[in-house]
């Protein structure tokens, strides 16, 4: 354990800007983890492995964020791992739209 963790001076000499984006990356992380909870309860509750609708808006919404602490945090290595991701998360989602329009061209809503 770090000095300044163990001090509690973690967030001491830290900035306005600095707590607001650490915030930031907190909360992203935290959404970008959500995914894993949905995808676990719906395979539970199919007992086959399921991912959901809402696993990729989780992981495109937390992708984002994260793309976007990524940027500021200026590492090159987390902003590359993020905006790969942000490509599989969109085609995912694309196939999933296309698909439900499909489907209503086939079957119209009454």
């Amino acid at each position: 354990m770090s000095a300044a963790v163990a001090s509690g001076s973690l967030l001491a000499n830290a900035t306005r800007a600095e707590v607001i984006w650490l915030v930031v990356g907190f909360a992203a992380q935290m959404m970008f983890a959500m995914r894993f909870l949905i995808q676990w309860v719906y395979t539970e509750r199919a007992r086959e492995s399921v991912v959901p609708e809402a696993f990729w808006y989780f992981s495109l919404g937390g992708g984002l964020m994260l793309l976007t602490y990524a940027i500021y945090r200026a590492d090159p290595v987390f902003i590359l791992g993020q905006a790969m991701g942000l490509v599989v998360y969109s085609r995912n989602l694309y196939f999933i739209w296309t698909r439900k329009t499909e489907l209503r061209a086939v079957a119209p809503e009454k």
